[in-house]
């Protein structure tokens, strides 16, 4: 997919602003020198887009056990007071 070279991405601005050379071997096409760091940084990221994931899974999980405990205490209550 090729993209409009009038777009700047914020990936971009970020190397524009850590080195104005970077950024325009990167306009160029050039490949950058530190792939291994790159793929070092790539692998960090998905790692970390996983504990993410599983936080959030976990969150709902314990917001749907609150629901749940609180609709079996309402029953509960709700069977208590009225067989009296």
């Amino acid at each position: 997919m090729r993209r409009n070279r009038d777009t700047v991405r914020a990936s971009e601005i970020g190397t524009f602003l850590y080195c104005r050379r970077a950024w325009w071997y990167q306009r160029q096409g050039e490949p950058s020198e530190n792939q291994a760091e790159l793929l070092t940084g790539a692998k960090m990221h998905e790692q970390h887009g996983r504990v993410v994931l599983a936080a959030v899974v976990l969150r709902a999980a314990g917001y749907a056990l609150l629901l749940l405990a609180l609709v079996l205490l309402t029953i509960y209550l709700l069977n208590t007071f009225l067989t009296f």
